[in-house]
């Protein structure tokens, strides 16, 4: 019996080209377009739409829109201003994964008969629903896929996991869609190519407070402590002779951004943090500890060796990296793998 797939139709090539590659492996497609956010002059989402309609009609395949701004205002928009007025830097990507694209879409999908889901993601998932990394490594996406369930893993194909990105758009291009050429989204997807000062300054207000040096000294005036993150340089604007400045840490109390010279200056390094809510993609993982593996604390890094000390009952960790890590920055997330193997990851605390 033929099995029937919805797959989320972005309006971009990875999603076109993992629409007609599964038509092409015989399964019933249907597409899914999201809506996550409202009318804005600087969102991509009308065209995006217009899009998604002539791939559909180039692929024959159905296609519904689904109105999911509400669920992402909820679970991923409130959560990012929450957490920066807190003084920390969350990743609204790794929230829309897990809470709207393998939830809310996930189950929309079911709803409507689907035996699987799939995505553009270069990912890879085995018969077991655990996670695994793609061929093109410049592209994996598994960092932002840690804090989905496993049990939703075994529901997910990912067509371009044995792809590159040249090979994805040389496919677009060869069977004629109009998004072979289509640029990829970079960045925080609500905010697109706006300025991200100037996009938070609509939800969180100037709130003067001072650059601090390691040791207290006041050097100017900054329009508030979110618009900074551990390791920025660009837009500090502090003069004066010597290295280039950058954030080593943040005061929320006293509205502080703390700033040292030197883009090698011990103040951004650290060899060790603690971490909390561990989610680990596979339920009955044997996590003995110690427990030696690599890890990512942002998406671009390599992997870098380091060890799990120590887990409590609270999901809290303690990891050491083989060699300091910087930039170690609260609330992004840390990442484990085990050879082609994501394991599952934590929110970092410090």
């Amino acid at each position: 019996m033929q099995k029937t797939v919805v797959v989320g139709l972005s309006g971009g090539v990875d999603s076109s080209v993992t629409a007609y590659l599964l038509k092409q492996q015989g399964y019933r497609v249907l597409g899914l377009f999201m809506k996550n956010w409202d009318d804005d002059p600087h969102c991509t989402h009308e065209a995006d739409y217009q899009d998604v309609i002539q791939i559909a009609k180039k692929l024959d395949i159905p296609f519904y829109t689904v109105n999911f701004v509400e669920e992402y205002q909820e679970f991923v928009f409130a959560h990012f201003l929450k957490e920066l007025k807190l003084g920390f830097t969350p990743n609204p990507d790794i929230l829309c994964n897990k809470e709207i694209k393998f939830h809310h879409f996930y189950q929309k999908a079911l709803s409507l008969g689907a035996d699987y889901i799939a995505t553009g993601h270069y990912a890879k998932v085995d018969a077991e629903g655990r996670l695994m990394k793609c061929c093109d490594s410049n592209k994996d996406q598994t960092y932002f896929l840690y804090a989905v369930k496993q049990s939703v893993f075994k529901k997910v194909l990912f067509p371009l996991a044995d792809y590159t990105k040249p090979q994805v758009r040389a496919i677009a291009k060869s069977i004629g869609l109009c998004t072979h050429d289509k640029k990829d989204s970079t960045g925080i997807c609500f905010i697109g190519k706006r300025d991200f000062k100037t996009f938070l300054s609509q939800y969180l207000p100037c709130q003067k407070g001072h650059f601090q040096t390691v040791d207290g000294k006041i050097l100017k005036e900054h329009d508030g402590y979110w618009f900074y993150t551990i390791g920025q340089r660009k837009g500090l604007e502090i003069g004066g002779e010597g290295k280039a400045w950058f954030v080593v840490d943040k005061n929320p109390k006293t509205n502080a951004v703390i700033v040292a010279q030197g883009e090698d200056n011990p103040h951004l390094y650290r060899s060790r943090l603690t971490a909390s809510q561990l989610h680990l993609i596979q339920e009955d993982f044997p996590l003995t500890l110690p427990f030696a593996c690599t890890a990512k604390i942002r998406y671009r890094q390599e992997e870098q060796p380091c060890t799990i000390l120590s887990l409590d009952a609270m999901g809290r960790i303690e990891v050491v990296f083989d060699n300091p890590q910087r930039a170690v920055t609260p609330r992004q997330s840390i990442v484990f793998y085990h050879g082609p193997y994501c394991l599952g990851g934590a929110l970092i605390n410090v």
